[in-house]
């Protein structure tokens, strides 16, 4: 389902998409955190699919994994 989502330096900044439109990865994922059904996002974008909406879900996971977070002590003034 990865192959849904694509990037372009001409489109949005290069922002991962979902191919062939121009909605963001980043948008689909801010209107699911923010308590948007999936029946909703794809009412208002009817020519999204539910696949694309798990492309974007599958793309944010992978980008996430991997991930390495440390610590940053604050330097003394």
């Amino acid at each position: 389902m990865i192959e849904r989502i694509t990037a372009n330096p001409k489109i949005l900044g290069g922002k991962p998409i979902i191919r062939g439109t121009r909605i963001s990865v980043e948008f689909i994922l801010d209107l699911l955190a923010s308590d948007v059904s999936e029946e909703d996002i794809l009412e208002d974008y009817p020519h999204l699919t539910r696949e694309d909406i798990q492309a974007c879900l599958r793309y944010a996971a992978r980008s996430c994994k991997n991930e390495i977070y440390v610590a940053l002590e604050t330097a003394a003034p």
